[in-house]
């Protein structure tokens, strides 16, 4: 069984390449391919050594080169030598570019920031999830942002909202008969927002919840004089806090979200 080589050549970390190489490999029975990356490239003479091995060696050379000067003196080399190469991303390039009347950027990795964007949005979330509704105070010292108030005033939906923007959510209940944790003193107060909302709408909120879990409507947690003790008690503790306050009663989660997110924006320190 003849052993056979491919050089898979990136101005990054070659990852894609890779993946693409040995995709093709394993619709080969029995094909004994050895598989060498060369990443970050950044000049010339890499090139050149990399034509020259594969030319020794008989090998395919697979690359993913986005910068044009690089590309063009692979292709250029490898055709002088008689070595064949495979440009895995450059003709999708050429074809988005002509028929979109696109402008690459050229920027090697771009793919890998990408990715790590990604995996900040998954953390954000999985944040937002572990530390919903008070579950574990750690998470307010941890947190990049704490919500903070009454029951049904869309702590929890808002906090998945910011986790898709990446950013670090814990939320905070607040009910007159439990102590608020005392991490939420020790947090900088630019940190905390607290979300308010109108008697009267929260006692339609709440009484629409009871009904859909086939509840009695008028059970003490949508009691309007409960409820006006519970906002008493939230405007305390906001006040004890000295956080900003977003009157969420006719807003949706949407535009809480961009409200806080404006704010974010103007404060470097929030």
């Amino acid at each position: 069984m003849n052993s056979r080589m491919i050089y898979v050549v990136s101005d990054s970390v070659g990852e894609t390449a890779e993946l693409v190489v040995k995709a093709a490999i394993s619709q080969f029975i029995n094909s004994a391919t050895e598989v060498k990356r060369v990443p970050y490239v950044e000049d010339k003479g890499t090139l050149s050594e990399v034509v020259s091995l594969a030319k020794m060696n008989n090998a395919i050379i697979a690359f993913t080169l986005v910068i044009p000067e690089l590309r063009s003196y692979l292709i250029n080399e490898a055709k002088n030598e008689n070595v064949i190469v495979f440009d895995i991303i450059g003709p999708l390039i050429d074809k988005m570019q002509d028929l979109y009347d696109l402008t690459p950027r050229h920027e090697p990795g771009l793919v890998r920031k990408l990715d790590e964007d990604y995996f900040k949005k998954i953390e954000a979330i999985e944040f937002a999830v572990k530390y919903d509704d008070g579950r574990d105070p750690r998470g307010i010292l941890r947190a990049d942002i704490i919500l903070v108030g009454v029951s049904r005033t869309s702590k929890t939906p808002l906090s998945q909202y910011l986790a898709h923007k990446r950013l670090k959510v814990a939320n905070v209940p607040l009910v007159p008969e439990v102590e608020p944790p005392e991490e939420l003193f020790k947090v900088a107060a630019s940190k905390c927002v607290g979300l308010k909302i109108s008697p009267e709408k929260l006692n339609n909120i709440r009484r629409e919840r009871l009904k859909s879990l086939g509840l009695d409507d008028h059970a003490i947690y949508a009691n309007i004089n409960r409820i006006k003790e519970e906002l008493d008690h939230f405007d305390k503790i906001v006040e004890k806090i000295g956080c900003e306050v977003i009157d969420v009663t006719n807003k949706a989660v949407e535009e809480t979200a961009n409200i806080i997110l404006h704010r974010i924006s103007k404060k470097s320190n929030f």
